[in-house]
């Protein structure tokens, strides 16, 4: 089937040689239409809010005046879609609590570039050919060699983490990464949900949602298809009810 329409978007950075690079990203992409580009974050959201039309939105996060986040913060929901473009990664959990799309770190790879906008929510402009299938992870994750306990060596950022995962509260995925999720902290792998489901040795985690891996040993309570883990709540699917009560022990 061919392309109905191109996704018309938006760049906005601070950073003059960013943007054009970002532009000519957008160049080499049919299934992308340039409608502007900003400079100024105040004047990228005046347009914004006065064209609905737009789709998808290219953004900065370290901007004077208005932060990429704050940006899309003052967006009327529903907004375009959201593929952040920095060059730190310290903002990805703020970014992805905001339901971002992705979240890429400059410089941008065109490939990388390229499946970040396959991988965006269906819609016409982009349903010319099926999204590539995810490129192999890297080894994110390694095995403890004392089975009996519960850690994991996680690779956040650069670094090798030891986690012990009966801290983990629930694992949500977040377009092509995965955040782990514990009582004070969240890590952000880039690691798909899929690919962490079929690497973890542990059976007390449960799959609960197309984008939600739950550890049962912490869940509080159940109500209304929603679980409470320490305060968190996390959606439970009818498709997975079945098999997550049939793990639980009740009365």
């Amino acid at each position: 089937m061919s392309i109905i329409t191109p996704v018309k978007c938006v760049i906005v950075d601070n950073n003059e040689i960013d943007l054009y690079l970002t532009e000519h990203l957008v160049e080499l992409n049919k299934s992308l239409h340039l409608l502007a580009s900003f400079t100024d974050a105040h004047a990228a959201l005046h347009f914004l809010q006065a064209h609905p039309e737009v789709e998808l939105l290219l953004l900065d996060i370290e901007m004077p005046g208005l932060s990429g986040l704050e940006l899309v913060q003052q967006l009327a929901c529903p907004h375009p879609a959201v593929v952040i473009i920095s060059t730190h990664r310290d903002f990805a959990v703020e970014a992805f609590d905001l339901h971002v799309a992705d979240y890429l770190l400059k410089p941008v790879a065109h490939t990388r570039f390229d499946e970040a906008i396959a991988r965006l929510p269906a819609r016409p402009a982009l349903a010319s050919e099926p999204a590539p299938a995810p490129p192999a992870p890297p080894a994110e994750l390694a095995w403890n060699l004392d089975r009996a306990s519960h850690d994991l060596f996680v690779k956040v950022n650069n670094r090798l983490l030891r986690l012990n995962f009966d801290d983990v509260l629930y694992i949500e995925a977040m377009s092509t990464y995965s955040v782990l999720v514990t009582a004070r902290q969240k890590h952000i792998v880039h690691y798909t949900l899929k690919s962490i489901v079929e690497r973890l040795p542990f059976a007390h985690f449960r799959r609960v949602h197309r984008s939600y891996v739950v550890n049962t040993k912490l869940i509080d309570s159940i109500e209304d298809n929603m679980l409470t883990l320490a305060g968190h709540e996390v959606p439970l699917a009818k498709s997975y009810q079945d098999e997550l009560y049939h793990s639980l022990r009740s009365l």
